[in-house]
């Protein structure tokens, strides 16, 4: 097992034999993919694990396994990968993303591992600035967004083709690698 970083209560790691049957379990749900355009067949998961796999192997970060340190539970995933979503304007940046079980929200556990990506995507790979996408009505995540100091970039806000109005449009937050050290300073305040 190949451990990206740690924090307090986390380690953020490599996908491993086994993870992608319990990520299915724990996180294909009704409420988990509310926001994400609803449960999800079989196929379109292995699509998404093999890019996941993908961006590890092309540009060296990827959404990580969240594992909780005190029993080794997965919880679900963190981490960096490059934007490439069809519509986006901002294709190669650097994007944080997160989604966790439903048994471990309102923990502070996405705060605390996207605490950690962002750092890894500062000091690690000199990221200029990292955006996060949601939609308007998931209040959690771009909720979070703002509490890591993020801002809203309607000017990147875009269409995504796979979704119906619901899902639409894929709004944008964003933060520059020098506004990090006050934004995190704050978000662990």
């Amino acid at each position: 097992m190949t451990i990206i970083t740690a924090t307090d209560r986390l380690i953020l790691r490599d996908w491993r034999a086994g993870d992608r049957a319990i990520f299915l379990q724990h996180l294909n749900s009704p409420a988990v993919m509310r926001w994400l355009g609803g449960v999800q067949d079989d196929a379109t998961y292995t699509a998404a694990f093999d890019r996941l796999d993908g961006y590890a192997r092309e540009h060296g970060h990827t959404f990580w396994i969240v594992e909780r340190k005190a029993d080794g539970e997965v919880l679900g995933f963190c981490g960096l990968k490059r934007v490439n979503s069809a519509g986006a304007h901002n294709h190669g940046d650097m994007e944080v993303g997160w989604r966790l079980r439903e048994d471990a929200w309102g923990q502070g556990i996405a705060k605390e591992a996207a605490i950690a990506s962002l750092d890894l995507a500062f000091d690690r790979f000199a990221a200029p600035h990292v955006v996060a996408f949601t939609v308007a009505g998931n209040v959690g995540s771009w909720g979070l967004m703002e509490r890591l100091g993020m801002t809203r970039r309607a000017d990147l806000d875009y269409h995504d083709p796979r979704f119906g109005p619901e899902l639409n449009p894929t709004i944008t937050y964003a933060i520059d690698a020098g506004d990090w050290p006050a934004a995190r300073a704050a978000a662990l305040a």
